[in-house]
């Protein structure tokens, strides 16, 4: 009973937060008082609550997994962050200006629904109900809950588990879109995050540019399978002195800047979001791997409106032109996928009984002989060990505590700076 109850609450804490916050858009001054003031109280109630959890030892066993998919996590998010500036500026500002975006019968089919649907209908679909921030913080207190005894442990598996797949998940987005640059839906994105080149990069220009605007060059350059037309004229690049990370250059493509030189880190940090990283929505993996969260960890009604959000924010993200719809399906069904094949790290299901029955496989020739031989003894020492199969290892107090204290502190603080760098989406 206290388990279903638990589900419930924790469904109801999730839809009121969303809720609450949506004071954003009707109340600006006060949610601007009032969401610190939340955060606090959210805070406060996993940390009092911390004090009587007793699975620490599982905890402590998933700690250098959790490190690890940490460490991961954040490598790919570099490495992701490179990419989402090179497939802009390896074409030059005025390609993305001149470009005219894909034709998309998702955004089409939004607009022809703007036409017949009553109108609250179309203001709700249109309104931010739901951002980048919600899914971080729906996954948090899932993952949190496990110090109320709703969700299994070890939370720090389930982390675990959530950031390797978004690492895996980002790293098979970068391969997307360096492959195949497409224009974005937004011609001005380009112009408006962006300060590189007007020009296309040396490699554009001898790749693509020349054979971009005419169908027969296009033509020949198949039949021959060799570069034959000259790249034309153009400025030269801006090459500054990064040291080892001179590699960048090529890559974030800096325009020589009025002042002093400006480092790699300046140039990366200030775009503040991508324009072509396309044909597959990182917002939209984020929204689905914690909804597939949800659904293994908190199954029921809880689950199905994190599931209607993820639709919500995925038409918005159409109808914003902020994705193609096909970025916005390969995303759903990819943060479906990748999530199914990280189970090894995380699972909702019972291990328990599966240990068991392993135990019983390798001693069921020593309880089968004890049994012939009618020693009560032995029967009863290997039953004895059966029991502490699934047994938690003891460790002192102050060593829980210690680690107890490190643990909430570390996955608070990263919390909050998610939020804070996820801010602008």
């Amino acid at each position: 009973m206290r388990g279903r109850w638990g589900r419930h609450a924790l469904g109801v804490a999730a839809v009121s937060y969303i809720a609450l916050d949506y004071l954003r858009e009707t109340n600006p001054a006060m949610h601007a008082r009032s969401q610190p003031l939340l955060w606090g109280v959210l805070g406060l109630a996993v940390a009092v609550r911390t004090l009587w959890y007793r699975h620490w030892t599982l905890e402590l066993r998933s700690a250098p997994a959790f490190l690890a998919c940490l460490l991961f996590m954040l490598a790919a998010l570099c490495v992701e962050a490179v990419a989402v500036q090179f497939v802009t500026a390896v074409l030059g500002l005025s390609w993305h200006w001149s470009t005219p975006p894909l034709p998309d019968t998702g955004q089409w089919l939004l607009l022809a629904l703007n036409e017949h649907l009553p109108t609250p209908v179309v203001e709700f679909l249109r309104a931010h109900l739901v951002i980048l921030n919600h899914y971080l913080m729906l996954f948090l207190m899932l993952a949190f809950s496990v110090a109320f005894d709703i969700v299994k442990p070890p939370g720090l598996g389930l982390g675990a588990r959530y950031m390797f797949t978004m690492g895996i998940g980002r790293l098979v987005r970068v391969l997307t879109f360096v492959a195949t640059i497409l224009p974005s839906a937004r011609p001005w994105c380009a112009y408006a995050r962006f300060r590189v080149p007007e020009h296309p990069h040396p490699w554009a220009q001898k790749f693509y540019t020349p054979y971009a605007s005419d169908p027969n060059k296009v033509k020949v350059l198949i039949s021959e399978d060799k570069l034959y037309a000259p790249p034309l004229e153009y400025p030269p690049e801006y090459v500054p002195d990064w040291g080892c990370m001179q590699f960048l250059v090529d890559l974030l493509r800096p325009l020589e800047p009025s002042g002093g030189e400006e480092s790699w880190f300046n140039t990366l940090k200030r775009a503040g979001g991508g324009c072509n990283d396309l044909i597959f929505s990182g917002h939209i993996l984020v929204s689905v791997l914690t909804a597939m969260a949800w659904t293994e960890a908190n199954p029921g009604w809880s689950s199905w409106f994190v599931w209607a959000c993820v639709l919500h924010s995925a038409q918005r993200e159409i109808r914003e032109r902020h994705h193609y719809s096909v970025d916005v399906v390969a995303g759903i069904y990819m943060g479906i996928l990748l999530w199914r094949l990280t189970g090894f790290l995380w699972s909702c299901k019972d291990e328990g009984m599966a240990r068991k029955a392993q135990w019983f496989l390798k001693m069921e020739s020593k309880l089968v002989q004890a049994a012939k031989d009618g020693d009560v003894d032995q029967i009863r020492s290997l039953l004895a060990n059966l029991q502490n199969v699934n047994r938690e290892s003891k460790m002192s107090r102050k060593a829980l505590a210690v680690f107890g204290v490190f643990i909430v502190c570390l996955s608070l603080g990263l919390a909050l700076l998610a939020f804070v760098w996820t801010a602008d989406g």
